[in-house]
């Protein structure tokens, strides 16, 4: 079996597994005035599990290959060189650091600089673009959050916080 099938059997399990504790866990907890809510906590997840198992099974089963191109797009691992690796494992010490330093920086310095240094690791040169886009991205996603949603998220550094 491919790489890819392997990859797509742990994503099934995994969701197998969240999807048992969405469906039959998360919903006996609830306190009965929320019991008559059409959308429970458990509404969102539940998507989220039948959605990920259905798209993982076709993946499983070989139902997103085209016929003609047997083992074209499969991860030939003795040439694995020829892939960014590189760049995949830059791509994930950054996200490592976004989440470190979330608190540290406050959402919008931490957001943009992981915007910003994404950008750069994926190729990009125009630094005057990425600067702009990773500001007005970072500032409108602070604001849906912060403002709509009202859910409060630290914009800015905790020591100009107090804290």
């Amino acid at each position: 079996m491919a790489l890819d099938r392997w990859i797509a059997f742990v994503i099934l399990l995994v969701c197998v597994a969240y999807g048992y504790a969405a469906y039959f866990t998360m919903d006996g907890v609830l306190p009965p005035i929320m019991q008559r809510s059409p959308i429970w906590p458990s509404s969102f997840p539940k998507v989220l599990a039948v959605g990920a198992i259905l798209f993982s099974l076709a993946i499983v089963l070989g139902l997103e290959k085209s016929p003609e191109k047997k083992d074209a797009a499969d991860i030939n691992l003795s040439r694995l060189g020829d892939y960014n690796v590189g760049q995949a494992l830059m791509l994930l010490g950054l996200m490592v650091a976004y989440a470190l330093l979330l608190r540290p920086l406050g959402f919008l310095s931490a957001t943009f600089l992981f915007l910003f240094l994404g950008s750069f690791i994926l190729g990009e040169r125009r630094f005057v673009l990425m600067a702009v886009i990773a500001g007005i991205a970072a500032g409108c996603v602070w604001y849906l959050v912060d403002a709509v949603l009202g859910i409060f998220l630290s914009p800015l550094p905790g020591f100009m916080n107090g804290g």
